[in-house]
């Protein structure tokens, strides 16, 4: 291709701009814009599809849910993660913003997991704090969040330019004015002039090289390439933590998270070869990573994620998420080793080092309102400085940026065309030196380097080698070669990783002590020194074009952490280091987008999509006489969502073909939150329920009933006879349901008629249903269930006495039963009546659950501690707690020590870290 001239290029202009479509980007654009401003998302691929959510998510890992935490919790949680190192204020948002946050992405249409009443089923993952909120359609964020930017009234106020890749942040007397790039696809030079810039470019996560040695196999985004880090940085902004490096823990030989998020909830958890938990840390930090490198590299190693204990049915929803939601070829791959989750657990391994303020502390410094040090600049998701933030928190800073940004913009009196040539020599280079290096062998050579020299363990001497390295590497980057407009994207992005490596390696040097564990640990400064460094390290580049580092104080804080006492002081200049460093398309036009598929008409789709279609657009498709084309139909309407989408989604639930309806039921369940609760809606559902009274013979297709069933329960328009009748269904999924139903209902009578049913799994449902009722009609139908032949419904019955609570006074015989059942050769039996008996009488309960802590089976045992928590003032209690604190298993310890801080705590009269 040619070199276009700078002045050949096409230029655009907006009130704001954001560089980066994903989380953060998508919820910043809308925001400004329903703020009023002109707006203009630039994005390097297609925004449909970018981001570290492109695929979807499997959960929320900090939603502070209004009775299930408090923010003042969540924000000393993180701050202790992060060894004291954070601006409380900016976490602060997020826990403060994050319920809203979660009740606006509802609105939107993303589904949250709730429990029959409607409540949110907030998890605890970590020992302190329930703070993860599973999405069961996880999958579908990024199209839910797609649709509102094609909503007509977000439209007209946002343009979208897919495939532009923003190379450097313009800047006019120290304020940031707009940005230089280029389109990916045709290679034409682009500039935009912006009151306000907002970065949301994600994290860096192509920083090291992942054990498999493959380029893009990386833990995070493989787009994700520090972009906004270097942007940030050459325009002049202060960036933190740079030395705190993102490192996860992930399945062995394959770069996907270990998912103990995931896993743990539905009663995974993480062991060493000898099959004891390890981890004594509480939250996942890089202290906790230091614990797994150090099991991994021990006797005890390697690790696993445990899942073969569970049963067939936990496994099947497990394998729902990880090997769809999370990544696509995950079955693949165990499948290729011929490993199931029934058969053999997980090896886990660590990750390649990223840069990450969403999972570290790694990041542009920003306040409360996501603004950076330079005027006119913000940054939010992965990209800023708010520690351990992750999607919640991208999504309340991208809101955060994009409100200020809206009402603080100031129109540029123009771009400065010297820095218009420099980011154009920056793009254009390579392809004056078409057979020079190729950008992966550079890349590669480059990031072999970040492994051997920068990675923990970290010491000067390899730091100072790493420096060294990457001063020599200028040259061999300014040398690669390209053709094409997507090496040239390459090529830049190569450029942005050697930045990131600059910035880490000489933070990692200034800061001589150890903190976070895993993510900054010198070998030659093992010791964390909070008199010197409980500060936050800064780097910017200053006028000479220098690495120029200041040491900013911690700020007091809004939450008092024991341990942890910032010292008001100034900040500290501590010096500075290194030295600066085809076709085109008419002017003002949209930026061409090609288009790629196989059936006209499925390519017609794509298109309607773009935009914001109606029902009638549609229609025609839904009757197309192929089912590929209904079943496209189908997806672009749950896309879409435009008005009377759920009377078509309906009429494609009986669709001849399964695959379309199957699509219509997927979709009806992902739009549950967006759709009519009206009564003409639930009479035209309630006539596919296949049940007695509803006016038609209903669906043939269970998935069909199942699907409406479960709609029905979360619009409040079933009522209890439709919910009885369908649990005389053929089909496992509908009965389910049918039990979900009528516990949404209260109605106990009609759950305990499900305690007799021939499957298991349903039986299972109705003991936890009656236990979540708790109401004294369920008590007979858990007493049988105790006695079910299947020890996990007798365990799901044994764990509902912990709800039934005052209802099994008058039932003096279910408490002994209980105890009796601590004897059963079913760990998982064990387990329920553990949980069970923490609702009973503590002198009945006391002595069986003290007992309990010497089960052989460490879930048994962790059970126990937890059930004797709120007894721990008891001297029998106490002492038993005292003994746990040797168990072998880390959670039994860590439990045990949680339960007699709290029990001192209140003895004391002081609040108790939770």
């Amino acid at each position: 291709m040619d070199i276009p001239a700078p002045a050949d290029r096409t230029h655009l202009e907006c009130e704001v701009l954001v560089v980066g479509g994903g989380t953060a980007g998508t919820m910043a654009a809308i925001t400004a814009a329903e703020r009023g401003a002109d707006v203009i998302l630039l994005e390097k691929a297609h925004v449909r599809h970018s981001g570290a959510l492109a695929m979807g998510m499997d959960g929320v890992n900090n939603a502070v849910i209004p009775g299930k935490a408090t923010p003042e919790d969540y924000v000393a949680e993180i701050t202790r993660a992060n060894d004291g190192v954070v601006n409380q204020r900016t976490i602060y948002q997020t826990a403060t913003r994050g319920y809203d946050m979660v009740r606006r992405l509802e609105r939107y249409g993303v589904k949250f997991e709730k429990n029959e009443h409607g409540d949110y089923a907030v998890r605890r993952v970590h020992r302190s704090g329930s703070y993860v909120l599973p999405m069961p359609e996880g999958k579908d964020v990024k199209k839910v969040l797609y649709r509102v930017l094609r909503r007509r009234d977000i439209r007209e106020k946002v343009r979208i330019e897919n495939r532009v890749m923003p190379v450097r942040v313009l800047t006019s007397e120290g304020r940031a004015v707009g940005v230089a790039g280029f389109d990916t696809r045709s290679g034409g030079f682009v500039t935009v002039a912006a009151g306000a810039v907002i970065l949301a470019t994600g994290a860096c996560g192509r920083l090291g090289l992942p054990a498999s040695g493959y380029l893009y196999g990386t833990y995070e985004n493989p787009t994700n390439a520090g972009d906004g880090y270097a942007m940030a940085y050459h325009a002049g902004a202060e960036l933190s933590g740079i030395e705190c490096f993102q490192i996860n823990p992930l399945i062995k030989d394959y770069n996907g998270p270990a998912c103990a998020y995931v896993a743990n909830p539905f009663g995974g958890y993480q062991v060493n070869a000898d099959g004891e938990r390890f981890v004594d840390c509480d939250y996942w930090s890089g202290q906790m990573m230091a614990e797994v490198a150090r099991e991994i590299a021990s006797a005890r190693g390697p690790i696993y994620l445990k899942t073969s204990h569970l049963p067939d049915e936990t496994l099947t929803a497990l394998e729902n998420i990880l090997h769809t939601t999370e990544r696509p070829t995950r079955g693949t791959f165990h499948a290729g080793r011929g490993h199931d989750y029934r058969t053999h657990d997980v090896e886990m391994h660590i990750s390649e080092i990223g840069l990450c303020g969403g999972h570290s502390a790694s990041g542009v410094w920003v306040d409360e309102n996501g603004a950076t040090t330079v005027p006119g600049l913000y940054a939010a998701g992965d990209l800023a400085c708010v520690p351990h933030n992750y999607m919640i928190g991208a999504f309340v800073f991208g809101d955060l940026a994009g409100a200020h940004a809206a009402e603080h913009h100031h129109t540029p009196d123009g771009l400065a065309e010297d820095q218009i040539a420099d980011a154009h020599e920056l793009i254009y280079r390579p392809l004056r030196n078409p057979d020079g290096p190729p950008q992966q062998q550079v890349e590669y050579k480059l990031r072999r380097f970040v492994n051997d020299y920068v990675a923990p363990p970290k010491t000067a001497r390899k730091l100072d080698i790493a420096l060294e390295t990457f001063e020599r590497m200028r040259d061999e980057i300014a040398s690669m070669g390209a053709r094409t407009p997507h090496e040239l994207m390459r090529c830049a992005e190569v450029t942005f990783i050697r930045d990131c490596a600059e910035m880490a390696a000489r933070s990692s040097l200034l800061r001589t002590e150890s903190r976070w564990g895993l993510y900054h640990d010198r070998a030659d400064r093992p010791e964390r020194d909070d008199d010197e460094w409980l500060y936050h390290l800064n780097l910017r580049k200053n006028a000479a074009g220098a690495m120029e580092f200041v040491k900013r104080p911690v700020e007091p804080y809004l939450v008092p952490v024991e341990g942890f006492t910032p010292c008001p002081a100034e900040p500290v200049l501590l010096g500075a280091y290194g030295t600066a460093g085809p076709a085109r398309r008419r002017a003002g036009g949209r930026l061409a987008v090609e288009a790629i598929g196989r059936s006209p008409r499925i390519l017609e789709l794509l298109r309607l999509a773009d935009g914001e279609p109606t029902l009638d657009q549609v229609t025609p498709y839904l009757a197309d006489a192929d089912p590929k084309v209904r079943r496209a139909a189908v997806a672009t309407l749950t896309e879409t969502a435009p008005r009377g989408v759920e009377t078509a989604l309906t009429r494609a639930l009986a669709d001849p073909h399964g695959t379309v309806r199957r699509a219509a039921a997927t979709g009806l369940r992902e739009l549950v939150e967006v759709l009519p609760a009206t009564a003409e809606f639930g009479a035209s559902l309630r006539a596919l329920s296949g049940h007695p009274g509803e006016g038609q013979d209903g669906a043939a297709d269970p998935v069909v009933r199942a699907a409406v069933l479960d709609v029905l329960r979360a619009l409040r328009l079933g009522d209890a006879a439709l919910f009885e009748a369908a649990l005389a269904d053929a089909d496992t999924r509908v009965r389910i349901e049918a039990v979900r139903g009528l516990v949404a209902l209260d109605d106990a009578e009609r759950v305990a008629l499900a305690a007799d049913d021939r499957d298991r799994e349903v039986r299972v449902w109705a003991a936890r249903g009656l236990g979540v009722i708790g109401l004294p009609d369920g008590v007979p139908a858990v007493a049988r269930l105790v006695a079910d032949p299947d020890p996990l419904v007798r365990a799901a019955a044994l764990e509902a006495f912990a709800g039934l609570g005052q209802a099994l006074r008058g039932e003096p015989g279910l408490a002994e039963t209980a105890v009796r059942a601590l004897a059963d050769p079913a760990w998982q039996v064990r387990v329920g009546a553990v949980r069970g008996l923490a609702a009973a009488d503590p002198d009945q309960g006391a002595g069986p659950l003290v007992a309990a802590l010497a089960d052989p089976h460490l879930d048994v045992r962790k059970a126990a501690v937890l059930s004797l928590s709120g007894w721990a003032a008891r001297p029998e209690v106490a002492a038993a707690l005292h003994a746990a604190l040797g168990d072998s298993d880390a959670d039994v310890r860590a439990y045990a020590r949680r339960a007699l801080d709290a029990a001192r705590a209140d003895t004391a009269g002081v609040p108790a870290r939770v």
